[in-house]
């Protein structure tokens, strides 16, 4: 039996698939652009499946060639580009949510896990945000992980599948592309990890929570793995850290003293990330199933740039 990760080509799904398969795991990335750098070590040891979100009959046959166990849930239309195109965003990521569902209840699948966002908030909320704080997006992005956390839900209640999400912060690590509202906190470490000058779309001040990559791939399979008994909910949040870009910048200065960073906001990434929370809580997760962030921001910075200098050809 196999593990299906939608957006399995993408940045998370890269990640998720290697540890997978250092674990023994058989796994099949479902991607419509299935080429991609970051899964070129593990190329040969997964099957790839090219395929559409939108597509209710790519999902189906995704899970019925490769006799799918589990989904791992990854794949979406992102921030920016679902603001560009809301139509596409509604396609890709609130109908390909409701196919991996239904698909999960035909074909009786264990369980799936699913990425929902910090974006799924949005305005009039505090600083700091539990499971709790409502839930009023202001982007599509946002809309759209709203609708799908609570099709899911509606889906566990109704139906019994076990459905279970994490709402991520902005995730950083070495290969995150330059796509979405928070790419600039990866980017303001792999550039001048790589040798180049980075202008930092935002203000010195803009601050929101961030989770480096390895600690994002450890939630989904501590969730996947969780008792379900343990579990009092469906969605949890993951905290990681939250530093402001300036905090973020002088770290980067601090072990790659050559760094050339300069601040120049952009208007449309600024207004998008403005409303979200300067602080994720994680209480609910370490209370249900163990979770705790390990990589805080000088563990991250540090394990970022040595794993771009490592190889380097991987994400030059």
């Amino acid at each position: 039996m196999a593990k299906l990760i939608t957006g399995g080509a993408g940045f998370i799904g890269a990640y998720l698939a290697k540890r997978l398969v250092d674990e023994g795991e058989e796994v099949v990335l479902f991607d419509i652009s299935p080429e991609s750098r970051l899964i070129q070590p593990i190329r040969h040891q997964v099957n790839i499946f090219k395929g559409d979100l939108s597509s209710w009959n790519d999902i189906f046959q995704a899970i019925q060639t490769y006799n799918i166990s589990g989904i791992y849930h990854l794949g979406a239309l992102l921030a920016v580009e679902a603001e560009e195109n809301p139509t596409k965003a509604y396609q890709v990521n609130v109908n390909g949510t409701f196919y991996i569902l239904e698909a999960a209840r035909l074909f009786r699948l264990e369980r799936v896990i699913y990425i929902s966002s910090i974006a799924s908030y949005g305005i009039g909320i505090p600083d700091r945000v539990n499971e709790d704080v409502v839930q009023m997006p202001t982007s599509m992005y946002g809309v759209s992980k709203v609708i799908s956390e609570r099709l899911g839900e509606y889906y566990y209640r109704r139906f019994g599948v076990d459905f279970r999400a994490l709402r991520f912060p902005a995730v950083i690590g070495a290969g995150r592309g330059a796509g979405g509202a928070t790419a600039y906190s990866t980017l303001v470490v792999s550039e001048p990890a790589l040798g180049r000058p980075y202008q930092i779309p935002v203000h010195e001040e803009a601050q929101i929570p961030l989770l480096y990559i390895k600690d994002a791939i450890q939630s989904l399979l501590s969730l996947y793995r969780a008792e379900n008994e343990k579990l009092k909910r469906r969605v949890y949040n993951i905290a990681g850290f939250s530093p402001t870009a300036k905090q973020l910048a002088d770290t980067v200065k601090k072990h790659l003293p050559k760094a050339t960073l300069e601040f120049k906001p952009d208007p449309k990434l600024v207004s998008i990330i403005q409303d979200w929370p300067k602080y994720f809580d994680e209480t609910r997760a370490n209370q249900d199933w163990g979770w705790k962030t390990q990589y805080y921001l000088e563990e991250a910075v540090i394990d970022f740039i040595q794993e771009i200098q490592s190889n380097p050809h991987l994400y030059d």
